[in-house]
């Protein structure tokens, strides 16, 4: 696969990144290396990674716990005192090895150590490879709100090795899954069409979907970087989304789910709204419930979570002036901005999500 230029850097692809960042070691003699890995990715990953890496500067591997839960600025600090322990300088770099959470979490640390020192994404799950790596965006959760302390700071590449793939289980393949589902219905309708003829989501055939999910919001972020316009289509399936995630991390009797997960269920209900707003096809719809639901189940959420769900929702990062603000769909690829949602509406939404 041909390599992606983005702004200041590329996405390179299996054989071809490994060659690319030992081309990146030997020109720039970074003078300590630090690869930050969680346990699953040290355990599944690392041999794999450091295996193919050429140089001779001095690697050091450190390793934080796994988990959403774990992506704070507490966490942030540990790293921080680490680096500090371990001699690191502004020559240093960090290699992010793992999923969405070691590369927001890893970029942010690297982007605020010493104002600032190099990093490369290598992303391990699906859901970072078509989404988290990629787009400059860096930063933790503050209690259970996501990504609300952060930074836009490039990488100076990322590095996509699909055989991390199989490292993974199916239920993070699903995870990731719902964020090509976002890019089919927001911005490249074929590539819904294709997800909803593809019955077998297995691990190796995903190489198409990766990449021209990587192209396409490759070409959002090259046009509106700091999320001015364009790029907020990307926050899709989002805003209710990521209010339910927060409110099953938090919630003792709720099992938590994946990032992708609760995309999906923000995905039903902001097509509902896009429904009775704007009117989006009654037809495609059904089609986009019944395809989401196929996948991944459905997930019982209560007229008791309704509450808590709605408090959360009020601190989406893109609300403005005390408005909760939804990306809506008039149809396919037909993107409306800004959309305020009452109340109502929004309960009727996750009714219609549970019917």
């Amino acid at each position: 696969m041909q390599s992606i230029q983005s702004e200041g850097y590329s996405v390179h692809f299996n054989e071809i990144s490994y060659k690319k960042i030992n081309s990146f070691l030997s020109d720039n003699k970074p003078s300590t290396i630090f690869i930050l890995v969680d346990e699953n990715t040290n355990e599944h990953c690392y041999s794999k990674f450091i295996q193919n890496i050429e140089t001779t500067a001095i690697i050091e591997v450190v390793e934080i716990e796994a988990g959403e839960i774990h992506k704070n600025i507490e966490t942030c600090v540990g790293l921080w005192n680490v680096l500090t322990e371990l001699g690191a300088d502004r020559k240093s770099l960090m290699i992010n090895l793992g999923g969405g959470v070691i590369t927001d979490m890893g970029g942010f640390v690297a982007s605020t150590f010493k104002r600032g020192i190099k990093f490369i994404n290598v992303p391990t799950t699906l859901l970072s490879m078509v989404d988290a790596s990629v787009g400059g965006k860096t930063g933790v959760d503050l209690g259970v709100l996501k990504n609300q302390v952060g930074l836009f700071s490039n990488p100076e590449m990322v590095l996509i090795d699909t055989q991390f793939l199989e490292t993974v289980s199916d239920r993070e393949i699903r995870s990731g899954v719902a964020e090509i589902i976002k890019y089919g219905l927001t911005y490249d309708s074929k590539l819904w069409v294709e997800l909803k003829e593809f019955k077998s989501l297995e691990k190796n055939n995903l190489e198409h979907f990766i990449y021209r999910s990587i192209e396409i919001k490759n070409t959002i972020i090259l046009e509106d970087p700091k999320e001015n316009g364009l790029r907020k289509m990307l926050n899709y399936g989002h805003t209710l989304g990521h209010a339910i995630e927060s409110y099953f991390l938090e919630s003792e009797s709720k099992e938590n789910l994946t990032h992708g997960e609760a995309i999906a269920i923000g995905m039903i209900t902001e097509t509902y709204l896009s429904n009775k707003l704007f009117g989006f096809p009654q037809e495609k719809l059904e089609e986009v419930k019944e395809k989401i639901t196929t996948i991944y189940g459905k997930v019982a959420i209560t007229r008791a979570d309704y509450t808590p769900i709605m408090n959360l929702l009020k601190h989406d990062k893109k609300n403005t002036n005390g408005n909760v603000n939804f990306i809506l769909l008039s149809d396919l690829e037909k993107v409306n901005y800004d959309c305020v949602v009452s109340e109502e509406l929004i309960i009727e939404s996750l009714n219609y999500c549970q019917s």
